[in-house]
């Protein structure tokens, strides 16, 4: 009786190890060796131009009141305006999501006219993410030994960089939905 109850002990505590052993199996038959070897297509042949998905709001607001409206949204938010025209607004916040890790946030916004009176603007916003990490450089120092020349002498100690690792723009989506949203929030309060 408890042979046989040990045995369904073990049989219990293999269950997990047979299941994972099973799914390993079932992922290397859907394993296609051929796919690292074809080639990725091109950034620019995944570029939709779809209607749908656009970077642009129409705001019943002059060009100037559409501009200012979104220089104040991003004012509101923590951002550094870099850029301030009547017609065109640039903006820029720093982000440390972990201890070596920034990221940063470039938007730009451009105000045209639509219509005969320009009573009417269009709002196209974009915003570029890039990504930093720490890298770590180690100082050297020369030193100069008369007829020899100078020998170069590796310190223990090392400055830190930022290294741009990655650089890609927001696609479109609920972070300019909220943007605009809050743009028209602003427009009202203009009034």
């Amino acid at each position: 009786m408890d042979h046989r109850r040990n045995a369904r002990q073990r049989l219990r505590a293999a269950w997990p190890l047979g299941t994972l052993l099973m799914l390993a199996a079932l992922g290397g038959c859907a394993w296609d060796p051929t796919a690292a070897m074809r080639p990725k297509p091109s950034v620019y042949q995944q570029e939709r131009f779809q209607s749908d998905e656009t970077f642009s709001r129409l705001f019943d607001a002059s060009v100037r009141d559409t501009c200012e409206a979104a220089r104040r949204a991003l004012l509101s938010q923590g951002y550094i305006i870099t850029t301030a025209r009547n017609d065109a607004i640039g903006g820029v916040k720093r982000f440390q999501p972990d201890g070596e890790v920034h990221v940063e946030i470039n938007f730009n916004v451009v105000c045209v006219p639509e219509g005969i009176d320009g009573a009417v603007s269009t709002a196209f916003v974009s915003a570029q993410q890039d990504r930093y990490v720490i890298k770590k450089v180690p100082n050297n120092t020369s030193v100069g030994v008369g007829m020899f020349g100078s020998i170069s002498v590796p310190l223990s100690s090392s400055e830190d960089s930022l290294v741009k690792v990655g650089s890609e723009t927001i696609p479109a989506g609920p972070f300019y939905d909220r943007y605009f949203s809050l743009m028209l929030h602003l427009l009202g309060d203009m009034r």
